[in-house]
């Protein structure tokens, strides 16, 4: 995996959108305003939120992936190096998760998830 491969993932999600906020050549995707995965600029990896900081703790016990910087406790970083699908099912749940804390309103201004 990596950073297009993310890109080929993400920019298929309704109504994701990325930029560069922090500058210096990150991937930031949102949904509704609202980060759901960052590829650095280090391109170590992608960090996605999970649905607690537990999880993020079982997820980085397990090898699966490391605390990802400068982020939330309940986000990882998973490494270049995962497995493939486990990679998009993290981002595809990442992006369920912020969806889901969006507002009703913000919610219903997105196209419908497929």
């Amino acid at each position: 995996m990596d950073r297009d491969a993310v890109k080929t993932i993400c920019e298929v999600l309704p109504g994701a959108e990325v930029s560069d906020p922090f500058g210096g050549g990150h991937d930031v995707w949102k949904v509704g305003g609202k980060i759901f995965a960052i590829v650095g600029a280090m391109d170590q990896g992608v960090s996605v939120k999970t649905a607690d900081v537990d999880f993020a703790a079982m997820m980085i016990e397990a090898g699966d992936a490391i605390k990802a910087p400068y982020l939330h406790r309940s986000w990882v970083l998973l490494p270049w190096s995962a497995p493939d699908a486990l990679i998009r099912d993290r981002i595809e749940i990442s992006y369920d998760i912020i969806r889901g804390g969006l507002t009703k309103k913000a919610r219903a201004a997105l196209p419908p998830r497929g």
